[in-house]
């Protein structure tokens, strides 16, 4: 009953695979392409940095004069001055003004110039979050790629064992029958050969639970039409490892986007601190003002009224702050302290960008020293598995001891292929680092 499980599960997973390879299959560059395209949290960001642009017309707007147009249309009724002659008569009067209003603030202690100098910042601060988000996007997409990848190649691996396997099954059978091993070592065989079928089960499933994952990250529905190229992948050429740890460290402060927003914090907490302080400054604002008006009971024609009665007011206004019940005072602390906290926070930033640095270049040494060990350790147990072979087809081995290098030579190859691909990818963590852009590998 369990062998027909195993053997319907195959089955079914085979003719999903089948539906798979009609489909169009992804490269890690359109992948990670898609992936930045089609993020929420990125649609949300890019919104932020369309916010921060129209931030920076408003701080620009400041330099600009005010223009306002106002007119009011009025009836009195009794003892009224009337507005063309300001006399009281009593009457009723109908009576419509009209302003023309233009306002310029000459200065307010350089806020205005603070204010744009941070809009400016503010964009930048925003163009930064938002590639930050892109950039760890890009990384998690080609983390999730390579599992693909790697359990794929585990997989492949897997089905050339079993037909080894079950070729092996098919020479113990004849030597069986022949007489030269005894019937318990072809029920060791065929005990291997079942195990082998499970494990192929296993690693197709986690083939389709990782694609899945993918696409999930790639917010793509169609988890049964989705799937990447099925290529040969090798280990990727780099002298990433020819320069320092040091050296890689301050290429990041000058690359890493997260960083550089912290930074950019750090300004945009200096010119907060300086528009609080312009608060302390006098403001003085120019000002013009132009109105005419018209009454009914004028002798004159209307068109005559608006330049007859018209007339014309300008001047400067000074505002000298005073007291602001310690308003301005704590908001200049405030500021102070927001300042001291982004500062620390930058610092807190590069210490820790330099030791993710130090920590990748440490795993992609020591991934690599596995990945050669595991090499190292698939050759040796290849030789051995050849020569347990060997032994094996004349009898002078038996089943059990037969099984287990084979066992050793599995775990062996599957071992290289799980330290060949974290070598990939802790490359690629440390090329980043250094400002290399992810690519196809």
């Amino acid at each position: 009953m369990y062998m027909k499980r195993i053997i319907l599960s195959a089955t079914l997973l085979c003719s999903v695979f089948a539906g798979f390879s009609q489909e169009k299959k992804w490269t890690l560059q359109e992948c990670v392409e898609y992936a930045v395209e089609n993020n929420i949290t990125v649609e949300q960001f890019e919104l932020d940095l369309e916010n921060a642009k129209i931030d920076r017309l408003d701080a620009i707007g400041n330099f600009v004069p005010t223009l306002n147009l106002s007119s009011t249309l009025s009836a009195n009724t009794g003892l009224t001055a009337d507005p063309t002659t300001n006399t009281f008569i009593n009457q009723t009067i109908t009576s419509i003004s009209g302003n023309v209003n233009s306002g310029l603030t000459v200065f307010d202690g350089l806020r205005n110039v603070h204010q744009l100098n941070r809009a400016k910042m503010n964009e930048v601060a925003s163009t930064y979050r938002l590639e930050g988000m892109k950039d760890d996007i890009r990384l998690n997409v080609a983390n999730n790629y390579l599992q693909v990848l790697s359990n794929r190649e585990r997989l492949n691996v897997l089905k050339a064992q079993l037909e080894v396997s079950r070729q092996d099954l098919l020479r113990t059978q004849e030597l069986v029958e022949n007489g030269v091993l005894p019937e318990g070592d072809l029920l060791e065989i065929k005990a291997t050969v079942a195990n082998q079928e499970q494990q192929i089960v296993a690693a197709e499933n986690d083939v389709i639970l990782s694609r899945i994952a993918l696409a999930q990250l790639l917010q793509i529905t169609d988890y049964e039409n989705f799937d990447v190229v099925d290529e040969g992948y090798v280990i990727p050429d780099s002298d990433i490892l020819a320069y320092t740890p040091d050296q890689i460290f301050a290429k990041s402060l000058e690359v890493i986007n997260n960083v550089k927003l912290s930074e950019a914090n750090v300004d945009l907490a200096e010119q907060d601190l300086k528009i609080a302080r312009g608060a302390r400054w006098p403001t003085l604002d120019a000002f013009l003002n132009y109105q005419t008006r018209f009454a009914d009971n004028s002798p004159f024609p209307f068109v005559d009224q608006l330049w007859v009665f018209d007339g014309i007011s300008y001047g400067l206004r000074l505002n000298i702050p005073i007291l602001s019940n310690f308003r301005v005072s704590n908001n200049i602390k405030r500021n102070k302290i927001n300042l001291e906290r982004t500062q620390l926070q930058f610092e807190q930033d590069k210490l820790d960008l330099e030791a993710n640095v130090n920590q990748a270049y440490a795993d992609v040494r020591g991934s690599l020293k596995a990945y050669e060990a595991a090499e190292t350790a698939v050759e040796a147990r290849r030789l051995s598995y050849a020569y347990a072979k060997d032994r094996y087809d004349v009898g002078l081995m038996n089943s059990f001891d037969f099984s287990q290098a084979q066992a050793r030579l599995d775990n062996a190859e599957a071992e290289l292929i799980r330290t060949k691909y974290n070598y990939i990818f802790r490359l690629k963590v440390l090329e980043f680092y250094f400002g290399i852009p992810l690519g196809e590998i």
